[in-house]
């Protein structure tokens, strides 16, 4: 076994003929303005917190 080299490789060069395979997903994140209002904390926030109190 050999040790970790600290002399970092380059990266390796594709293919010939490789295409990447490129499509836009919605990741599900949303947009929210900064003077929205802040959300509530959903059930298991609520409870945590009320652990740590006592």
């Amino acid at each position: 076994m050999t040790a970790p080299s600290s002399n970092p490789r380059g990266e390796c060069a594709g293919r010939p003929g490789a295409q990447w395979e490129t499509e836009l997903r919605p990741t599900g994140e949303q947009v929210i303005s900064d003077d929205a209002p802040t959300p509530r904390p959903n059930r298991a926030a609520r409870r945590a917190a009320r652990r740590r109190k006592t």
